[in-house]
């Protein structure tokens, strides 16, 4: 019998341990929100319903599952790679963290989104500004899908062209 054959038939004997094991599993290698583990669980091992809800419930009283250590984290590792404020709020909500979460967590963060986008565009762009609206124009889409407000979009243009 093989090792997956092995642990096939483990989790059909102990289907509640295992679906725990799983869990505990992907937590291990990086924070998840409970949906997106919840996803997960379900794709991989097929679980009842109500068995993986008390799963989830109970590593929540353990403190290995956490919305809001989630979404911590997943704010700075996208902060740190670009994302403004809007792209990084849709995408928690995608993943199921709630609202609320999401604005205290952005909140907490401390950042001067300008700051950032002024600096995704000089790593993007270089630090010249043409005066060609077209140029300006691409530069402003690009900090917009990268989700910055309007806003910090006009600021961080701004400051960056009364640096040249």
């Amino acid at each position: 019998m093989t090792e997956t054959q092995t642990a096939d038939a483990r989790a059909v004997q102990q289907p509640g341990k295992n679906l725990r094991v799983a869990a505990m599993n992907l937590l291990a290698r990086r924070e998840h929100s409970r949906q997106e583990l919840e996803r997960k669980l379900i794709s991989k091992l097929a679980p009842d319903a109500g068995q993986l809800g008390a799963v989830l419930d109970r590593l929540e009283q353990d403190g290995l599952l956490s919305d809001s250590r989630y979404a911590e984290a997943f704010c700075n590792a996208r902060m740190r790679v670009g994302k403004g404020p809007v792209r990084i709020r849709v995408e928690l909500r995608e993943r199921g963290v709630a609202e609320d979460l999401v604005e205290s967590v952005l909140r907490e963060l401390n950042v001067d989104w300008v700051m950032r986008a002024r600096e995704v565009l000089q790593k993007r762009f270089g630090s010249g500004l043409s005066p060609d609206q077209r140029a300006t124009a691409q530069r402003m889409r690009f900090l917009q899908y990268r989700g910055f407000t309007s806003e910090q979009i006009r600021a961080a243009l701004k400051s960056t062209a009364s640096l040249d």
